[in-house]
């Protein structure tokens, strides 16, 4: 399987790049992100790639970094999610703002993409909020944008704690979230388990 793809950018589309590699061409379609970091026609260009066999066709599909080609993957792994649909999604967000979607239940931010309802947007984080915390993104794994304070805090901590108690990502984060809220910035570590643990279980 073709995993990766190095040579000079030979000419782009709305959705797709020709990446000529020692003078073969090869198609790649790529959401607008990834479009936009391969940089200008001529240049050297890197291209993490998925390759996609159907019984009538056969496509490449190319990622700015691995972090979007995992979020890809694990995108189309959900009923009704193809590869034009999923490409879509990753147009309009980032890989971190779709893996805190996910985490944190926000169909309407996922509904942004073209080509995605309410309906659909729905299923996606029903169904990866689990998973969402194991791949890369930005922010903390897991975690809604704006739960806990900075990794290696006391917030942080703690998280990592109720996590090691059995806790998904997303639980452990906003229930230290609403206890730090409750006890303010300077809560010990401590003090933040005990009453996120209350508030998780609760």
């Amino acid at each position: 399987m073709i995993a990766k793809l190095s040579g000079r950018l030979d000419e782009t589309g709305e959705d797709w790049a020709i990446v000529d590699v020692q003078g073969v061409g090869y198609l790649v379609h790529c959401s607008t992100k990834t479009l936009a970091a391969l940089g200008e026609v001529g240049e050297a260009c890197t291209v993490h790639t998925d390759l996609q066999v159907s019984e009538n066709d056969m496509r490449l599909l190319g990622f700015a970094e691995s972090a979007e080609r995992d979020w890809f993957r694990l995108l189309t792994t959900v009923q009704g999610v193809g590869s034009k649909v999923a490409l879509a999604i990753l147009s309009a967000l980032s890989t971190g703002e779709v893996r805190d979607a996910c985490a944190g239940g926000d169909a309407a931010t996922v509904a942004r993409a073209n080509g995605v309802g309410p309906k659909l947007a729905g299923r996606i984080v029903n169904e990866l909020k689990d998973k969402a915390g194991a791949l890369p993104g930005g922010g903390m794994a897991g975690v809604s944008v704006g739960a806990v304070s900075p990794a290696g805090g006391a917030s942080a901590d703690a998280a990592s704690a109720l996590e090691n108690l059995g806790f998904k990502p997303a639980v452990a984060a906003q229930a230290v979230a609403r206890a730090q809220a409750e006890l303010g910035e300077g809560a010990s570590e401590g003090d933040l388990i005990r009453l996120a643990l209350k508030k998780a279980a609760g």
